[in-house]
């Protein structure tokens, strides 16, 4: 805590220290992670992730290899059986989560930074410039976000920078009405104020008395965006506008594999769970730090 916020502005210190332990990033996690629902939260996006970084170690087969016919049925050289060209389904499998995972992390990430920025920006300055920003942002939410996604990835092209750029431009809007609405809040307060009257540039105020406030319900929001990224990756991997053959990404297995599921389920089946569990596993410690921070589930945004 600075002096600015122990300075006798009409807010105790107490008081003060109270907001400061609320928006704490560290307690928040920690409380969230003490539920039953974010500690199996937690659990599940663990297994995830260290499957989808560490697996590639201990793949048995090269993801690109050919091995076997077709659409093998699982045995013990091949645990998972083979896919529709007759690779190893487990070591694809383990090779591709890692792709999946980076986008989709990487475009929440830009997310909030933009998202934060814009709405830490409208909502201090308010009056024309607030509502410049907001009219722009409102055009870009009246775009479906997969349509906003494949139009910028069908002009633009196919790669991993674009693919975040344009995941983050969909979903940025939502996080800046939810930045702006907690810094119009904020802003209001009796140590903001005194702030203003030392004469705090604009830079500082924003980053050291007005964003410390309002993490709290950017983390529950970030976690929202996660999923919604994982989504939005692994589907434009399955429609073949990300990850291109012959790599490896759970997307683009569903893709290539679902004629064959009837007669080996283990191609689509396994990238699936793996998907399914990772979301489950983001939506239950995103719920948990919800009711952590002690609000109600809110999207801020279009989903």
């Amino acid at each position: 805590m600075n002096s600015i916020d122990m300075a006798d502005s009409g807010t105790t210190p107490a008081a003060l220290v109270e907001i400061r332990r609320r928006s704490g990033i560290a307690a928040l996690l920690g409380r969230a992670a003490k539920t039953p629902r974010g500690a199996v939260g937690l659990l599940l996006l663990g297994t995830v992730v260290a499957l989808a970084f560490l697996g590639p170690w201990f793949a048995a087969h090269s993801p690109y290899d050919f091995f076997g016919a077709p659409y093998q049925a699982p045995d013990a050289e091949f645990p998972l059986g083979t896919d529709n060209m007759g690779r190893d389904t487990l070591s694809r499998l383990l090779f591709g989560g890692r792709t999946l995972l980076t986008l989709a992390i990487c475009a929440t990430v830009c997310t909030m930074v933009i998202g934060t920025l814009l709405g830490l920006f409208a909502g201090h300055a308010r009056g024309r410039a607030d509502s410049i920003v907001m009219r722009l942002l409102d055009v870009i939410l009246a775009f479906p976000d997969r349509v906003l996604v494949l139009l910028c990835v069908a002009v633009l092209g196919t790669s991993n920078l674009v693919m975040v750029l344009s995941i983050a431009l969909a979903f940025a809007p939502g996080i800046a009405r939810v930045a702006r609405a907690t810094t119009i809040e904020v802003a209001s307060r009796e140590f903001v104020e005194y702030a203003e009257a030392l004469g705090l540039s604009r830079w500082r105020l924003l980053t050291r008395e007005i964003l410390p406030n309002i993490l709290t319900p950017l983390m529950v929001e970030a976690g929202f965006r996660l999923t919604w990224a994982i989504g939005l990756v692994a589907g434009m991997n399955f429609l073949g506008f990300g990850v291109q053959p012959p790599n490896a990404d759970w997307g683009l297995m569903i893709n290539e594999c679902r004629e064959g599921m009837l007669m080996q389920p283990w191609p689509v089946a396994a990238p699936l769970i793996c998907i399914a569990v990772f979301l489950i596993g983001v939506t239950l410690f995103g719920d948990a730090l919800s009711r952590a921070a002690g609000r109600t589930i809110s999207v801020g945004g279009k989903a």
